[in-house]
């Protein structure tokens, strides 16, 4: 049985990463800048009011990735002696209940302004001396919410890929939408202005929809990790194949008649088991500890991995067989 030294993130990725937080401290700055002028000028649209909170709601992830950032960084402890890279998985899933609390709220609340046929006042300020109504001030606010978020996610999109990241891939798929949020907010004003009242209302549960869309896929995909269910891609699109490539490594090895292993899923890293059944004693903890550094040169997410011998597997119909090599044929 062997651990080999684990790292988190090889040289290149490291630098990745320092973009990425730039990044989300950019983001941060930007959301603030784009709720205080929705603030500023929703007055009683409920549209304007679901764009606000949305883009509030957009601060979770990315304070979320830097908070999980800080917690990776920290050693393990006597308290902790796994290290602290759940920080990543428990960020995501903060993340994905707000986006599901607050989508709801405002869901609801729409919903019932609808029924209730509830007009939304808008008033006017003044401006340099004239009367201007609110929702025309509105509308560059509401541009400033949408373009700018839409480039932001496309340079995180690649980063999220590149580092296994949830939170970040979350955080990017938020960003890309929010120009959808602004504009159906901008059609609801635009409603309101041609007589239309029920515009806002109905933008408004167009957005929360989208939210709570957002946030139950994201808390489903956090809940599997939650419960070590089996590693997805970053972008939970289907299992990931490192757990495939490892029980191929290992079959490939000559000594080696079965092997199995099973993997869990900690932040950006993978933790696991490797069991194998060899068909003979000889020099076996130099061959399990040269199995360890093979598994560990297949993926830098491969953060610790455990090779156990043992005497007989129950065979996953999944498994693969292993390789058959002349050495073997002749023995």
């Amino acid at each position: 049985m062997t651990l080999p030294a684990g790292f988190e993130l090889p040289p290149d990725k490291q630098k990745l990463h320092r973009k990425a937080r730039r990044l989300e401290w950019l983001t941060i700055a930007y959301l603030l800048s784009a709720t205080a002028l929705l603030y500023l000028t929703i007055g009683q649209s409920q549209a304007g009011k679901a764009a606000m909170i949305e883009d509030a709601l957009s601060l979770t992830p990315p304070i979320a990735f830097l908070i999980a950032a800080r917690l990776r960084d920290k050693p393990p402890d006597q308290q902790h002696p796994w290290g602290f890279h759940r920080g990543v998985t428990l960020a995501y899933l903060a993340s994905a209940v707000s986006l599901l609390l607050f989508g709801s709220f405002i869901l609801i609340e729409s919903t019932l302004k609808l029924v209730t046929a509830e007009h939304p006042p808008l008033g006017v300020i003044e401006l340099f001396g004239e009367q201007i109504w609110l929702g025309w001030v509105m509308l560059p606010a509401l541009a400033w919410s949408a373009i700018p978020a839409v480039f932001l996610g496309r340079a995180k999109m690649p980063l999220a890929a590149s580092l296994h990241n949830k939170v970040l891939y979350a955080d990017a798929k938020m960003n890309k939408a929010d120009w959808m949020t602004a504009t159906a907010a901008a059609v609801g004003v635009i409603g309101i202005a041609f007589g239309l009242w029920w515009a806002d209302a109905a933008a408004a549960i167009a957005i929360s929809l989208d939210i709570v869309r957002d946030g139950w896929t994201n808390l489903r995909r956090a809940g599997r990790d939650v419960i070590d269910t089996r590693p997805s891609t970053y972008d939970g699109s289907g299992p990931h194949p490192l757990l495939g490539q490892i029980e191929e490594t290992l079959c490939e090895l000559d000594w080696v008649q079965e092997a199995q292993a099973r993997l869990r899923e900690e932040g950006h890293v993978f933790t696991g088991e490797a069991l194998v059944v060899a068909r003979d004693d000889d020099d076996l903890v130099a061959r399990i500890e040269d199995a360890a550094r093979q598994i560990a040169a297949l993926d830098w997410r491969m953060h610790d991995i455990v090779v156990v011998p043992v005497s007989s597997l129950q065979r996953r119909p999944d498994a693969p067989k292993p390789q058959v090599t002349h050495a073997r044929e002749h023995a």
